[in-house]
């Protein structure tokens, strides 16, 4: 396995679609899957999408650590998880700010409001279906990588720019 690179904020790849993957259960697929698994935590993120290692491909990786589950039924802790091809349905109701940061816009974070419930389905790389209806920071992660897939950083779906900074001063403030 081996670390790749990630793109910055600014790298075309970040802003535009990606392709769907025409084989999930390619070998090339399930080594891009492994390294990007290996970069995610080398980067000690809960998340990374294709488009972020340079790779204009519809899949992501993600997380859920037991001191980010929410305990809700539909947010309990997972291990590393990818989905291929993901569709994704918000569900009605409860959207809530959440705090995020990203791998590809390093040392900022922001309040970003999203669904507290969605659906998705895709694939992993035995082809197999994965996904479900989840809630919490499942639920946000998945939104967050979902919207890598089409071009979208987490900074075009704020609403409150007092709510945007540098880790070290939210935190010296006492805000996150």
């Amino acid at each position: 396995m081996a670390i790749l690179k990630i793109a910055r904020m600014g790298h075309p790849v970040l802003l535009q679609r990606a392709e769907p993957v025409a084989d999930p259960t390619a070998p090339e697929i399930r080594r891009l899957v492994a390294d990007m698994m290996e970069t995610m935590e080398d980067a000690m993120g809960a998340g990374l999408a294709a488009p972020q290692v340079h790779v204009s491909l519809r899949l992501f990786v993600f997380r859920v650590n037991a001191e980010r589950a929410s305990g809700d039924a539909q947010d309990t802790p997972m291990s590393n998880s990818v989905v291929i091809n993901p569709e994704l349905t918000l569900i009605e109701g409860d959207t809530r700010l959440r705090w995020e940061g990203c791998l590809s816009i390093p040392g900022l974070r922001a309040a970003v409001p999203r669904a507290w419930r969605i659906r998705y389905t895709g694939v992993d790389t035995d082809g197999k279906p994965v996904g479900g209806e989840v809630t919490g920071f499942h639920a946000g992660v998945v939104q967050h990588e979902y919207d890598h897939l089409d071009g979208v950083l987490y900074p075009t779906r704020m609403t409150d720019f007092t709510k945007f900074g540098f880790n070290e001063e939210l935190i010296r403030a006492g805000t996150i």
